[in-house]
Order: structure tokens, then C-alpha cells, then sequence
């Protein structure tokens, strides 16, 4: 239940299906589950998708101390963030760089019409995922379940390479950005941290 909840609170409101790949779950237990959440008061459901009421909300962040205690003591672990942090820097930059081009001296939205500009980005993209992949892997040691990311990211990745560009920040799909966000708001709740405005 708590991982149902709490990769219900990443995903803020999504179906069964989704929460499962994320936290690596079998679909049809996540949805027994959620259901229950809602029939206890935890969740509430709309047309298939699922969010948590104010109090389960508040409930699950008082679990995270307890249930992710051994994690937040090791200091690998918690390098390792530190470590995602710096990755997580240079990826915010590289979004700007994907969703604004600079044109007559000001920062404008990207069109996309060039290709070459495009190109590179994803480009840098596959190397910032060289760099992500070492990390994640150290992560993985303290949270196995992180691993899902790694094969989502590599996946949004390698179709962006294709040119199916909407794979690096669409945000109604498991884009790169999509997928990175949630892994810094998984990491997030698990270290107990605030996300960086």
C-alpha cells in the first residue's frame, strides 16, 4: 500500500497502470489497492484516475522518516543524490535550451524549425544520460526499485534519437523531462528534501 500511495503521490493523479510501471508493481494489484484507498477515504477517483485526499497526503509524508530510515542514513546513498543534484542542474538548463531559442538578443519559445539546433540538444541529451545512468545505478544500490527510471529514460531517450523529438519534454507522455521530474520528486520524498525553486 505505501508504495501505491506513494508512487500515486509522484504521479499526483494517474491510473492504476501507470503508478505500477513506475514503481514496478503488478497493474491489477496497484488497482485492488488504490481501491481501497478510496473506500478507506486515502484516494479519490475519477474516471479511472486516482489522487490522495489531503489527509493521506499528509499521512505518507509522516511514513517516509520511517520507512526510507536506512537510506537516509547512508551516507553512499545521500552522495549519490548529491551527486543526481548536479546532473539534475545541467538537465534544467538543457530543457531552456530545448524550449527557447535566443533570437534578437531575448530568449523566444522553440518552434522546432531548426533541426540542427534540435539535434544537438538531444545530442547532449545522450551524454547527460551517460552521466544519469552512473548515478542512478549508485542509487539503485539503496532503492532497487529505482531502476524502472533507468529503463523509462533510456527508452524516451533513444526515441527522441529516432526523431520523435516530443520524447525529450512532451508532457503528456513518459518523456525524458516527464521521467526526470518524477525521479527527483521519488528521490525527494525518500531523502525527506524540499525541490529546489
Amino acid at each position: 500500500m505505501h508504495l501505491a500511495l506513494h508512487g500515486l503521490a509522484i504521479k499526483k493523479h494517474g491510473g492504476a497502470e501507470a503508478v505500477a510501471g513506475l514503481m514496478g508493481l503488478d497493474p491489477a494489484r496497484v488497482k485492488s489497492l488504490l481501491s481501497q484507498a478510496v473506500g478507506e477515504g486515502r484516494a479519490i477517483e475519477t474516471a479511472g484516475a486516482y489522487m490522495l485526499t489531503p489527509a493521506a497526503r499528509m499521512a505518507l509524508d509522516g511514513e517516509y522518516s520511517r520507512v526510507y530510515a536506512d537510506q537516509r542514513a547512508n551516507k553512499d546513498f545521500v552522495a549519490a543524490y548529491e551527486r543526481f543534484e548536479v546532473v539534475n542542474r545541467a538537465l534544467k538548463q538543457l530543457i531552456t535550451d530545448w524550449q527557447t531559442v535566443e533570437f534578437a538578443g531575448q530568449r523566444v519559445p522553440n518552434d522546432h524549425a531548426n533541426k540542427a539546433h534540435d539535434e544537438a540538444i538531444i545530442d547532449r541529451l545522450g551524454i547527460l544520460h551517460e552521466q544519469a545512468e552512473m548515478v542512478l545505478e549508485a542509487l539503485c544500490l539503496g532503492v532497487p526499485r529505482l531502476a524502472v527510471y533507468g529503463r523509462k529514460l533510456l527508452t524516451a531517450l533513444e526515441k527522441a534519437e529516432d526523431g520523435e523529438i516530443e520524447w525529450v519534454s512532451g508532457a503528456k507522455i513518459e518523456s525524458y523531462h516527464t521521467l526526470w521530474f518524477e525521479l527527483h520528486e521519488d528521490l525527494l520524498r525518500v531523502l525527506g528534501r524540499e525541490r529546489d525553486d
